[in-house]
């Protein structure tokens, strides 16, 4: 029944549990997917401004140099190889930073400036390639024609010697037919994008585990109060079972102790009384009526019988001197009785509270000792027998020990009918019993019962 009761407790603490896991790691699913999705959102938006000043640097850029050559444009003629060189040599001159310079090809894709690669210039560059397949100086020579624009590609950054993502803006010389531009290396923006992206990476992953924290501390409280009122209720059940435990056996001991002294002080005395009856009759008779007197001796001794088996079963559901004397007398009585019986020395050592204690308890404490004395005698073969009761606390102890033959001690289960009936007395008042002994080594029997 027990194991039913912890069995639906815990089924009801885990329906509490799971629904409130279940809740929280879809809340925090949802939220970290849409925090995921805000944050790249931003991170994109955050790109695309710092590409926005990007753009408006370069055009400010190329704006200046279209500026510093629109003075030597205006008065060029076509094929003026004059104004031509002055124009390259301007833009041959024009740098800024370390990785800023400007560029110029013809229509044909031939590079006419490049202050960073001179070994460039003269050359035919309409089919090179980038990393990504990308026709370079072709796609800048087409934006140029519609009017200029913005193009994406790799190429070799100076600073660094290593190919980087570039982000150039062209613009066409119509009195010459040249494609002008410059250009701005954005790995720094893919740096920051990426810093960017780790630290939110890093606050997500931050939070889930702040919620799983929170989670799991939250599942522990209810775990520990679910454990705390089970305790709780255990305890109060505990208590008024051992309260009623205690009341049935204050009663069944009451009921007892009247049936022990009706039949003691009622039929008992009642045989008694018949029984002097009888030896009167007898002796009223003539000497020569043998056959009345053999009778009346028969059931005079048939009688004398039943009154000893009366005192018996009257001693055994109350003893008179556990009524008549107190525990420690009655005590001291049944280990004299023992020691005259098996010859074995019996050690006692009682200490008492000065208050009698609850009838309850001081027959169980009689009985495990009759118990323990009877399986001692019968199997043992002690030469000493040490018996003590002491109070600790709100607890009174009672300790048997032999130095008998002792014997295998396994679970409670295989205990013998002394045992068992010791054991079941005591856990029949929620005490606390226990039995340690080994072949050759005595045998010990402690009980525990508490006083509030």
């Amino acid at each position: 029944m027990k194991r039913v009761v912890t069995s639906l407790k815990t089924k009801m603490l885990l329906l509490s549990i799971i629904p409130l896991i279940v809740v929280t790691v879809a809340i925090t699913l949802i939220s970290l997917s849409q925090a995921r999705q805000l944050s790249e959102q931003e991170i994109q938006t955050f790109e695309e401004n710092l590409l926005r000043s990007k753009r408006q640097e370069l055009q400010h850029y190329v704006g200046l140099a279209m500026t510093s050559i629109a003075h030597v444009v205006a008065g060029a003629e076509p094929g003026d190889k004059i104004a031509e060189a002055e124009v390259r040599r301007i833009l041959h001159s024009l740098t800024y930073g370390d990785d800023g310079y400007f560029f110029v090809y013809d229509a044909q894709g031939i590079n006419l400036v490049h202050p960073i690669q001179p070994e460039l210039v003269g050359q035919n560059l309409s089919g090179l390639q980038d990393r990504n397949g990308k026709y370079v100086i072709r796609d800048l020579l087409d934006l140029a024609q519609e009017g200029g624009g913005f193009y994406r590609y790799i190429w070799r950054k100076p600073s660094k010697g290593d190919l980087e993502d570039k982000l150039s803006y062209v613009v066409q010389i119509p009195k010459l037919n040249w494609m002008m531009g410059t250009g701005l290396y954005i790995d720094d923006i893919a740096n920051e994008i990426a810093a960017t992206r780790e630290k939110v990476t890093h606050n997500i992953r931050n939070t889930f585990f702040t919620v799983v924290a929170i989670l799991a501390g939250t599942v522990i409280v209810i775990a520990l109060m679910g454990l705390g009122i089970n305790v709780h209720a255990s305890q109060l059940a505990d208590a008024r079972l051992r309260q009623v435990a205690h009341r049935y056996v204050q009663f069944q001991v009451t009921q007892r102790r009247n049936f022990a002294r009706e039949l003691h002080d009622g039929i008992n005395q009642l045989m008694v009384s018949v029984k002097f009856r009888i030896e009167l009759a007898r002796d009223r008779l003539q000497p020569q009526e043998t056959k009345a007197i053999a009778e009346l001796d028969k059931s005079s001794a048939a009688l004398n019988q039943a009154i000893q088996e009366v005192r018996r079963i009257s001693h055994d559901l109350r003893p008179i001197q556990l009524d008549d004397l107190g525990l420690e007398p009655a005590l001291y009585s049944m280990a004299e009785e023992f020691s005259e019986r098996t010859g074995a020395a019996t050690n006692l050592s009682l200490e008492l509270p000065q208050q009698r204690l609850p009838d309850d308890i001081e027959i169980t404490l009689y009985r495990i000792t009759q118990e323990a004395l009877t399986n001692i005698e019968r199997h043992a073969a002690a030469s000493e027998v040490d018996l003590r009761i002491w109070q600790q606390d709100n607890l009174i102890w009672i300790e048997i020990r032999d130095d008998g033959r002792g014997f295998i001690t396994r679970d409670k289960h295989s205990d013998g009918i002394g045992l068992l009936n010791m054991r079941e007395r005591t856990e029949l008042l929620s005490g606390h019993f226990s039995i340690s002994s080994k072949p050759d080594a005595g045998t010990l029997i402690r009980a525990g019962f508490s006083l509030v």
